[in-house]
């Protein structure tokens, strides 16, 4: 049997081999080749890079909230201060399960249901936060309770926070205003402002008062913290420190304590009274009853507290010095007095037969006079001194509505005063251009006849009372109403004077101006409106009363007020400025359904002036406010 033999070319195959071996080693070379690429574009090119992204990791920058400036009154009384407590916080976006993390808290840390339904309201409007606090005001016994078994909880840290803390709780509650936690909306204007930066690590913000219209002067700026860390977060060593700089503290022209006996004086009445020293502007009392206490909202108001205000039928929320608008009633006559001497419509000397009542040419409807048959023979003085209301019907008929707006308003009635705090109104000083525009309804005759006595449509803050009575006072100079005096810094160096020159002086007769002044000091002497509010003062002053109705009178009706739901009865006011020859106050005070301006507003007035110059503090008795006069609706008017 013949066998095949094979014979291998080895050195084909050798040639083949050291072929697939080259290969082998381009691919492997290939292979290393793009590897080293890689680790130079990472380990060189992109060095930096890197190297920050794992400095990064290492080192967290935390933000240092700045302390907020304190507010002080005139002679340094705090209302507005800081304390340091405790909070427990919580970084959602380091849990996962956030219910059950809660309660697990709630085993070492007490946590109430009210604790849980705000952390819920702040994760809605603060997305944006770090943390968020869960309990706050930690006793040291729950602190040291969290540190034992702080590891259990990653995500949750104690953080010692600054609190807003208002001392006089209700008292001066709408001046000072309150500050709130940060959310959406707030986050959006400070965006806006380009000053979101500076509330990183923020979570409260001025919301209403002069919290919030000094807002900047008040926040301070943020300071940094740069921190190295381990793996688990926890801080290694401070690496560098930027401190904040602290927030500027106000100086107020309040008074604390001429704010305190006004607001007693009050008693639990509603109303408001806002007294200016008239050759500065500064406000020196500036009240709206009821208040409220701020502090309540300082870590977020529960439902309970915010039902009970916000539905309240007495408005406590409401800032009725600065918004509240109210028909001025006759203390808007020595305005008018002055517009017609100033107008040549009427002089001083000239009277006119008062029969009880005033009727239009060719009319017969009567708009009667508050004093059935009338006052007799009434000039110019005697009108203020008695509010004689036909002199001013007749008056006002022959001023007309636009002189009427135009004159008054050169005394601020119907326009904003400018004060340093948000939300004032214009109040209202209608035209006849105004009703075409806000009612598409021509001017009447009538409408004017209203307005005259401080009625119809004409509506004014008793912050604006108390401006043009200070500029009243001040002989026709105006100065823009303040109630910031001095911004000084955390080293009670003054940074900001409020600069007191006048916006504007009027040109006014000074012998038109005397006869409505003198005028004016007679009304609280003997056969005046306020004559019984004046009784045995140690000085002399000057003012006027006014009643505003609240609800109209038929024709030929009496208006009986003791017959009156006390929420239908007519509004109580009073202007007034002392001492009447060299004036170092002025003053408006309203009373809501209080009557008589004589009888409940002209009291409250005496007993602020009493304190402010003469020192002297009423007696408990005192400190109330008088009863409307009852059935004798005659014997005291306005």
């Amino acid at each position: 049997m013949n066998r095949r033999v094979e014979l291998r070319n080895h050195l084909r195959e050798l040639h083949y081999f050291r072929i697939r071996l080259a290969i082998s080693a381009g691919f492997m070379l290939l292979l290393f080749l793009l590897l080293f690429t890689r680790f130079f574009y990472l380990q060189v090119s992109q060095r930096e890079h890197y190297h920050t992204l794992a400095e990064a990791n290492r080192i967290s920058i935390a933000p240092i909230v700045p302390n907020r400036g304190l507010i002080f009154d005139r002679n340094g009384e705090v209302l507005a201060h800081n304390y340091s407590a405790y909070t427990l916080e919580i970084i959602p976006s380091k849990v996962p399960d956030l219910e059950a993390l809660i309660n697990e808290l709630s085993t070492i840390v007490e946590i109430a249901p009210r604790d849980r339904k705000r952390f819920k309201k702040l994760r809605d409007e603060s997305k944006r936060f770090e943390s968020l606090p869960i309990r706050t005001r930690l006793t040291d016994v729950e602190v040291a309770r969290f540190a034992a078994n702080r590891y259990r909880f990653p995500g949750v840290e104690i953080k010692a926070r600054l609190f807003r803390q208002y001392p006089r709780g209700e008292s001066a509650s709408h001046v000072v205003g309150y500050i709130g936690r940060i959310n959406d909306k707030d986050l959006e204007q400070l965006e806006a402002r380009h000053d979101l930066a500076n509330y990183r690590g923020s979570l409260y913000m001025g919301k209403i008062g002069l919290e919030q219209s000094y807002e900047k002067e008040l926040h301070g700026i943020t300071g940094f913290e740069e921190m190295e860390t381990d793996a688990a977060g926890r801080v290694i060593r401070i690496i560098s420190r930027t401190p904040p700089i602290p927030g500027n503290n106000l100086m107020l022209s309040l008074d604390a304590k001429l704010q305190e006996v006004a607001e007693k004086a009050f008693g639990d009445r509603r109303g408001a009274l806002v007294a200016i020293e008239p050759d500065t502007g500064d406000i020196l009392a500036f009240v709206s009853k009821p208040g409220f206490d701020p502090n309540l909202f300082v870590d977020g108001i529960d439902s309970e507290n915010w039902d009970l205000l916000n539905n309240s039928i007495d408005r406590p929320l409401n800032n009725r010095a600065l918004r509240g608008m109210y028909p001025p009633g006759s203390t808007f006559k020595p305005f008018m007095a002055l517009a017609g001497l100033e107008l040549n419509k009427r002089n001083a000397q000239q009277g006119i037969s008062d029969p009880g009542y005033f009727s239009l040419p060719g009319s017969t409807h009567r708009f009667r006079d508050w004093k059935a048959g009338g006052h007799g023979y009434v000039d110019l003085h005697q009108s203020l001194v008695v509010s004689c209301d036909t002199y001013y019907y007749a008056l006002a008929n022959d001023l007309g509505i636009d002189n009427i707006a135009s004159f008054t308003g050169k005394f601020g009635l119907g326009k904003k005063t400018g004060i340093d705090i948000e939300g004032e109104v214009m109040g209202l000083m209608p035209t006849q251009e105004w009703k075409m525009k806000r009612h598409k309804q021509k001017w009447y005759a009538g409408d004017t006849i209203s307005v005259g006595i401080g009625q119809g449509y004409n509506l004014a803050t008793p912050l604006q009372l108390a401006f043009a009575t200070a500029i009243l006072a001040g002989k026709g100079t105006a100065f823009r109403p303040h109630l910031v005096k001095q911004i000084k810094n955390n080293s009670n160096e003054i940074l900001r004077e409020i600069a007191t020159e006048p916006l504007y002086t009027l040109d006014l007769n000074p012998a038109h101006l005397e006869a409505v002044k003198n005028a004016l000091i007679d009304v609280t002497r003997p056969g005046g409106t306020a004559a019984v509010a004046a009784a045995g003062a140690a000085y002399a002053f000057a003012g006027k009363t006014g009643t505003s109705q609240v609800v109209g009178v038929k024709q030929g009706e009496k208006y009986m007020e003791s017959k009156v739901q006390e929420r239908h009865r007519d509004h109580a006011l009073f202007i007034a400025y002392a001492p009447a020859k060299n004036p170092k106050i002025a003053l408006s005070v309203l009373v809501e359904n209080g009557g008589h301006g004589g009888a409940t507003a002209a009291p409250i007035a005496r007993l602020v002036m009493d304190y402010f110059l003469l020192g002297i503090l009423p007696k408990e008795s005192e400190a109330k406010t008088a009863d409307p006069a009852g059935d004798d609706e005659e014997a005291v008017h306005d």
